[in-house]
């Protein structure tokens, strides 16, 4: 089981990253709360991880703090949860904020998450409202700061990211119009997702 990697930054796809450690490329999805907090590539990253088997191949998943990580397995316990379905959950909502929907029993909130319609938002506010709902858990780790990453093809790269986390193109290019110009991938992707979220 790989718990921890720890290496050089290579490459961001949102919401896919490439860490170097001691010459061997690890590929980890990401969700975009982590992305977020990335440093700039080239530099030294460390994320817990959480390893998947299935038939269809291995799966590595990076995330910045020891809560996202838990909340992550607590996802993939509820029933029709898989782990690309907890990724989408975890870039839509922070831990935090994920933590509280489920404590107020908010199904408006999950609604709004590519994938989760009002079934699965429901069975997920039953499910985790023992194990989330309780104690609001503290993200005192989380790196939020968007760091400045700005690219000539950023706009394609923070388009690419809300393609792979389920929103159709014209969503995406919706949110992606109030953008400056100038934006970073990390600023614009989290921008554009507070715009999905509102709509």
């Amino acid at each position: 089981m790989i718990g921890r990697l720890t290496g050089t930054l290579l490459e961001k796809n949102p919401p896919q990253i490439l860490v170097d450690v001691h010459g061997v490329g690890y590929e980890l999805d990401v969700p975009m709360s982590t992305f977020y907090g990335l440093p700039a590539v080239g530099a030294q990253v460390s994320l817990r991880t959480h390893f998947v088997v299935r038939e269809d191949g291995h799966f590595l998943f990076g995330f910045a703090t020891d809560e996202e990580r838990a909340t992550f397995r607590q996802l993939l316990k509820v029933s029709g949860i898989g782990a690309r379905m907890a990724l989408a959950v975890l870039s839509g909502l922070s831990v935090n904020d994920l933590a509280q929907a489920v404590a107020l029993q908010e199904a408006g909130r999950l609604v709004k998450i590519p994938g989760i319609g009002k079934k699965t938002a429901e069975r997920l506010l039953l499910e985790l409202r023992d194990k989330l709902g309780k104690a609001l858990p503290s993200v005192a780790g989380a790196r939020l700061a968007a760091l400045p990453d700005a690219a000539p093809d950023a706009r394609s790269d923070i388009l690419n990211a809300l393609l792979a986390l389920g929103y159709n193109e014209r969503e995406a290019l919706g949110a992606m119009k109030g953008l400056a110009e100038d934006v970073g991938v990390s600023e614009g992707i989290r921008q554009a997702l507070k715009a999905l979220s509102k709509s």
